[in-house]
């Protein structure tokens, strides 16, 4: 089984910018809509991001509109997060997953990706 494989994490300050990273030995991966979910203590995992296969379609939750933007470059079988103007807020565990439905659909539940890998920390002090 196929499993993400994330990096990039970190402790930062409010307002501080990262960028996670997120490979896996997945099989055409240009097929695939991919997605970053996060999971804070206490919390239960939540939808991040998500990015079709041919990253004409992205979609956010509203709480990382303007501010976090995945992207992805499928000649390296990678995606991204682009995080900043970072708040205590987004700290958590983020992980990507792989979408197992068209490439080019976008779902914000997590029974629709799989591949999940150990995912990176962010903690964003005040």
């Amino acid at each position: 089984q196929v499993q993400s494989l994330e990096s990039g994490g970190g402790l930062v300050q409010a307002g501080d910018s990262l960028r996670l990273s997120c490979g896996g030995s997945w099989p055409s991966f240009d097929m695939y809509a991919m997605a970053w979910f996060r999971q804070a203590p206490g919390k239960e995992r939540e939808f991040v991001a998500a990015i079709s296969w041919s990253s004409e379609r992205t979609t956010y939750t509203d709480s990382v509109k303007g501010r976090f933007t995945i992207s992805r470059d499928n000649a390296k079988n990678t995606v991204y997060l682009q995080m900043n103007a970072l708040k205590p807020g987004d700290t958590a565990v983020y992980y990507c997953a792989r979408g197992r439905g068209s490439g080019s659909s976008l779902y914000a539940e997590s029974e629709w990706y799989d591949g999940w890998g150990q995912g990176t920390q962010v903690t964003v002090s005040s």
